[in-house]
């Protein structure tokens, strides 16, 4: 439950580069209105820092905005539509050669703390003109000690919800300052805390990050804490009706500007958004075909995300399940392979690849089984789609509490949200077929929240909502505050 979101992880070319600053757009010659943007290098990271960089350029087209990639992530998106005042800048691979998988997952966060923090002040070095601003990625704290170097101010994002933030900054950091090991240790993990500040409560037990085997991450996570505390800014990818109570409580704890900007997808752009970083695989789009033939809301999307997965022996009971249950399913999974296909038939569709904002938003879909990345829990809400909860690590556990608990939108697949636990297929027939009964008064009251949940993310957007005040704010705040240094 760090801020590690769960897409692709870094390639692992090891390619020998110096850093590359392209020439500055042209508007740069007529402003100093310039960002400097760092995410974590993974698609998680990237996709939100992206569509919230062309929703600031779209709400003020006098800043330019430089965004930091490594070379590999480079090549995937340099030749992708952006606005013009937005130029991509890399650094070389920060990482030795590695395979993309789970395994790897510590060296690949050890790698991204320790190297790339020269290349990315080397930027610094060269920009002309300087920024006014960076834009991080709040597990980068190493973005902090620069920022302090080069009297730049900062603004953390976070990337995931902002219950998250609270538990992690006000309860697991605070303990870890005293005692890091007494914070893994087995008798904490029973104890509760509210992470919607006096409403809610979890069990430290339910966060993944203080695991015993996740000792470094956790390490990492509140390195990351300490630094997003001595930011000017913060960020959140949320929508300030769905956390109010958490950012109302944090606004009276801390003293910087707490903005909420969310949902941070490429709502903007869901008609062309086809041209996604993904799209590179080469996938068709034939599923819009599929789904354009199948009844309304009478199709279960899946997908688990693109880089961790479930247990073998529980994809065999999902498998089992969607051939056993008569559910129409469209099924985006990593690697499509062969026996997964020889389940489709006429009810379902496995793919590799999908525009997962437009399947969402298609009229044939009727539900989400999903493992809760925030990116993908603000989609399905954008969508106003209700969700089939199945968490695997980090913040997936609590963004799984909030779909069920408090939004009242989804329900679990499993009845703990835990890692190791499986779920049987006869218990998954079931669910499958009550899910998506839209006949039943249950079914019929999530479905009516999940559109209430649209409408209020669709209003938070609007003119006039609280992410498009909160986003004009930000953008005043900062430029004001540039105007008032010199």
């Amino acid at each position: 439950m760090h801020p590690i979101r769960l897409g692709h992880n870094i390639s692992m070319s090891s390619l020998s580069m110096e850093v590359q600053v392209p020439t500055s757009p042209t508007v740069a010659a007529t402003t100093n209105n310039h960002i400097l943007v760092v995410p974590y290098p993974s698609l998680g990271h990237i996709n939100p820092m992206i569509n919230l960089c062309k929703v600031l350029l779209s709400n003020n087209s006098d800043i330019f905005i430089t965004f930091v990639v490594i070379e590999e992530w480079l090549r995937s998106i340099a030749s992708e539509p952006k606005p013009h005042n937005l130029r991509f800048c890399s650094i070389p691979n920060v990482v030795p050669e590695l395979n993309r998988s789970a395994d790897n997952f510590l060296s690949v966060v050890e790698a991204v703390m320790t190297k790339m923090e020269a290349p990315v002040e080397e930027i610094l070095d060269r920009l002309e003109p300087p920024p006014n601003i960076i834009i991080y990625d709040g597990f980068l704290f190493w973005v902090v000690g620069v920022s302090i170097r080069k009297n730049i101010p900062v603004a953390a994002f976070w990337t995931t919800s902002t219950s998250e933030f609270w538990v992690q900054c006000f309860h697991i950091f605070q303990e870890y300052k005293h005692c890091p090991q007494k914070l893994l240790g087995e008798e904490n993990g029973e104890k509760l805390v509210d992470y919607v500040p006096e409403i809610s409560w979890i069990r430290l037990a339910d966060n993944h990050l203080l695991d015993k085997n996740s000792e470094e991450i956790l390490h990492w996570a509140m390195k990351g804490c300490e630094g997003m505390l001595k930011a000017q800014y913060l960020l959140f990818p949320s929508i300030y009706e769905l956390e109010h109570h958490v950012i109302d409580a944090l606004r009276a704890r801390l003293s910087m500007p707490i903005y909420t900007i969310g949902p941070n997808i490429p709502y903007f752009s869901f008609e062309h958004n086809a041209s996604s970083i993904n799209a590179a695989n080469g996938s068709d789009h034939s599923y819009l075909d599929w789904l354009d033939n199948q009844p309304c809301d009478s199709v279960l999307y899946i997908s688990f995300g693109s880089f961790l997965s479930v247990s073998s022996a529980q994809m065999d009971e999902i498998v089992a399940a969607l051939r056993g249950s008569g559910v129409r399913f469209l099924w985006a999974t990593r690697g499509e392979n062969s026996e997964l296909k020889k389940i489709c038939g006429e009810m379902g569709m496995v793919l590799s690849w999908c525009d997962q904002l437009k399947v969402l938003l298609h009229p044939s879909v009727g539900g989400y089984w999903t493992h809760c990345g925030w990116n993908s829990t603000m989609e399905g809400i954008f969508a106003g789609v209700p969700f089939l909860t199945f968490p695997l690590v980090m913040d997936q556990p609590l963004n799984s509490k909030l779909i069920v608990e408090d939004w009242k939108v989804g329900w679990r697949v499993k009845k703990e949200d835990k890692l190791d636990t499986l779920v049987m297929r006869n218990e998954i027939v079931v669910l499958l077929r009550k899910f998506m009964n839209l006949g039943s008064d249950e079914g019929r009251e999530m479905r009516q929240r999940a559109k209430e949940l649209q409408h209020v993310s669709q209003l938070a957007i609007a003119k006039g909502g609280s992410s498009e005040t909160n986003v004009k704010a930000f953008l005043k705040n900062i430029f004001q505050s540039v105007v008032s240094q010199v």
